[in-house]
This record gives C-alpha cells, structure tokens and sequence, in this order.
C-alpha cells in the first residue's frame, strides 16, 4: 500500500495540515497519511532539508513524501513533483529536495504544471492544500496502480527539471593537523550536528566549536558528567556536540554554520 508524510512548518494548531489531510483523503481514499513533523521553524529550508533527510530513504517504495516549507508560496518559484531511489516528492522548488538529490543513486525531477489536478480556486497563500497535497494524492494513486517504474508516475505532470535549486552543502576537509568542519544542523535538544562524518574520528579526538572549551570524543551521552560537554557520533553517522542533560547550543551560544575543529588524539 502506498503512503503519504508530511513535512510542514504549519504546526498543528490552525487546521492547516488537516486542510492537506482532507484534500488527500478526498482524492485518494484509504491511502495512509504520516506526520513527519509540522515544527520545522517557519521558512527554514535547510532544517526542512536535513530532517528530510533523516527519514525519506527509510520508507518504502511508492512512499510520496510532501515537503511544505514554502517561503516563497504565491511567487514565480516552481512547484515540482520528483522520483528518487524509487520514492516519490512532491515540494516547492526553493532547496527542500538538496539533500535528497544528493544521496540518491539517480532522480528525475518534472515541474507540475498539469493545473487540472489542483484544488480550485488555487489560494495564491496556500498550495499545500491546493496543489501540493493533491498532487501527492495523485501520485500515490498512481504508486498503489504499481507501475512498471515509480519515475513512471511523473508521466504527464509537467516538463523535467535539470536545474532545480540546491542550496549549499559545506563540505569538511583535512587541515594539516586537525579537521575542520561546520554545524549543519540544530535538533530539538541543542545538539549542534555537524558536517564531520563519524568515520573521519580517531579516538581521543577533542572537538571545538567555534574556538569555544574543547569537548571529548565519547561514545555516548553517558559517558560524561551532568552538564558536561561531549563529542560523539550521533544516530545520523556525524559528529555531533551534545551537553549532557543539556542545550550544546545554549551552553556554546552558536547554532547552524559554527566552525568546528577536531584534534586528533594520539
């Protein structure tokens, strides 16, 4: 069975993603909806980015996922619908699918324009409702048909995209004697997730932020005292900086594109 997440900066206390849930379940009935998040700070593309990131390869194939972090609604920026890896997208042309397109072994990406499918009139405010969801609904109709590709499901939505927008993804290196790299991410308990793959650590290895007090490379975050500092390879393979019952991000005063150095131990 096909299914559907939604990915919002709506939150939940104004009717917004129940208005996309009810256009979807209107159009394609019996399809399964999940909440992904509807947190993400409002406009923040790149956070939409990264948590997309977390979870769209660990769904099934024909899974449809929704992205509306849409700062740009109502203006000239393209809607686009796209397959990667067998999975399906449906998001505002504004970065939301960098990561996506990033990771995936091979994508296509169209750019929706088959205006029969929309919600009508379509608000020039709201095309979460009026042309993100039921074109996802579409789609997943299409899915649970089984085609004999999942890019098949795009046939007819609009005109391939070869240059949708990418934001920036800074890249670590190797500096002589230590690493350097940046913050990328912020989650909901201050850890300050950064772009150093776990793999590049050597034990002993001590992390700094910013020039701040350097923290000690650990496996976990019991590994350290109450309200200590710790640098450990968090659940998405990088290193992260953590505080223990803590906010690393209010303890540091830094947030997404701090600079981070690592010294090797030895």
């Amino acid at each position: 069975m096909a299914r559907i997440t939604l990915l919002t900066d709506f939150g939940t206390v104004d009717g917004y993603v129940a208005s996309m849930k009810g256009v979807i379940a209107a159009r394609a009935p019996g399809i399964v909806i999940d909440d992904a998040s509807h947190d993400i700070p409002p406009g923040d593309v790149a956070a939409a980015a990264w948590t997309l990131s977390r979870y769209w390869r660990l769904y099934p194939e024909g899974t449809v996922h929704v992205v509306v972090v849409d700062p740009g609604v109502g203006s000239e920026r393209r809607a686009l619908a796209a397959e990667a890896d067998g999975r399906l997208f449906v998001a505002p042309d504004n970065g939301v699918l960098t990561r996506v397109l990033a990771e995936a072994g091979g994508a296509a990406v169209v750019s929706v324009e088959s205006a029969d499918l929309f919600r009508t009139p379509v608000s020039a405010t709201f095309h979460g409702r009026d042309v993100f969801a039921p074109v996802a609904a579409e789609l997943a109709r299409r899915a649970v048909a089984g085609p004999a590709s999942y890019r098949e499901a795009l046939a007819g939505l609009g005109p391939a995209v070869a240059d949708p927008v990418r934001l920036p993804l800074p890249q670590p290196h190797r500096a002589g004697d230590h690493l350097a790299g940046e913050v990328v991410h912020v989650d909901r308990f201050g850890n300050l997730i950064t772009n150093v793959p776990g793999e590049w650590l050597a034990p002993g290895a001590r992390v700094q932020v910013d020039g701040g007090p350097a923290a000690p490379l650990v496996r976990t975050y019991a590994d350290v005292a109450p309200g200590a500092l710790a640098a450990l390879v968090g659940s998405a393979g990088m290193l992260e900086i953590s505080v223990r019952d803590g906010s690393a991000a209010e303890r540091l005063g830094v947030g997404r594109g701090a600079s981070v150095r690592v010294e090797q131990g030895g």
